[in-house]
């Protein structure tokens, strides 16, 4: 058992996109053997889980959230409901900064700025909440899905356009990255569902979740495809279902954290992407057998997962 780490994970709110299945069988009667059942393939061997959970779970106050982050301080920020919740790193909340509509993402920069996309544009807020830019949306349609800020580039991924957005500091767009283009050897981002995460390593590359293609890529700022890692699989050392993994996190001194939805699973990968262990299955995270179909839009909303790690890992 790995010492004791402060990670947050929590229940996103993405749920209509995945109410149709239900919908559409609501009103048949479908018969055991042509539903698939997950629930052999959701244990997770006891010897690899590598961490267990710390207190009591922190309760935001919020009936949905859409992403969390940590600041320098370990203070924690939680983003739903036209609200950033903050928290102390003992889970006591400081304050809430209201927002104009409801987040889809959200960053914190080193000096305390606060980068939220609500939707298909980024709000620039100060340490104290106060709004000091609207950058315009990069798209006619986009959803902004994940924020990662640099020292001169502010990058978002965008589920609808399926790419990320290199933005200047002022919020003018750069250029876009990860489209398909065969010249270059980048055969595109597939995004079925409304997760794409991504973050700048401590290399100079972006790492951007290909969730259809259940795969991490890196990339330069200026959109070369390095390298990429992971591969399909229900088995611990891949990536379940149509498109996951849905979040991507750093840990201290290389390594990252993945999570997944459906087969729900935070799991912890070396610098290359291979499979050291987990962080916690559906036992640990509190999904109860059998996982087939949403039986609520609560269970919807709750299949995806934000991660963070702290400094100290």
């Amino acid at each position: 058992m790995a010492s004791l780490l402060a990670l947050a994970v929590f229940a996103a709110g993405f749920g209509a996109y995945l109410l149709l299945d239900r919908a559409v069988f609501s009103n048949r009667s479908v018969p055991d053997e042509y539903v698939y059942n997950i629930d052999d393939l959701a244990k997770i061997d006891p010897a690899m889980l590598l961490y267990r959970q710390v207190g009591e779970p922190i309760d935001t106050g919020l009936k949905s959230t859409a992403a969390i982050e940590l600041d320098a301080e370990g203070n924690l920020y939680v983003a739903g409901e036209e609200t950033v919740a903050v928290f102390n790193d003992n889970g006591q909340p400081l304050r809430q900064i209201p927002l104009s509509a409801s987040p889809t993402a959200l960053a914190v920069a080193c000096d305390g700025s606060i980068y939220a996309a609500l939707g298909d544009h980024i709000e620039i807020y100060s340490p104290d909440g106060q709004l000091r830019a609207r950058w315009h949306e990069p798209a006619d349609l986009s959803l902004l899905t994940a924020i990662a800020v640099g020292k001169e580039d502010v990058f978002a991924a965008d589920a609808i356009s399926k790419v990320v957005w290199r933005f200047d500091q002022d919020g003018a767009v750069k250029h876009s990255i990860g489209a398909q283009d065969p010249e270059r050897n980048i055969p595109g981002i597939l995004v079925p569902s409304p997760y794409f995460d991504l973050l700048i390593a401590p290399d100079g590359l972006l790492r951007v979740v290909n969730p259809g293609r259940h795969r991490i890529e890196a990339y330069t700022f200026d959109g070369h495809l390095e390298w990429f890692w992971g591969r399909p699989s229900v088995k611990l050392d891949g990536f379940s279902g149509c498109c996951n993994p849905v979040a991507l996190a750093m840990l201290p001194g290389g390594g990252f954290v993945t999570c997944e939805k459906g087969l729900v699973r935070v799991k912890v990968h070396d610098e290359e992407g291979q499979v050291i262990g987990a962080v916690a299955g559906p036992d640990q995270l509190g999904w109860q057998a059998p996982l087939r179909v949403c039986e609520t839009p609560e269970q919807c909303q709750d299949r995806g997962l934000d991660v963070v790690v702290s400094a100290n890992g």
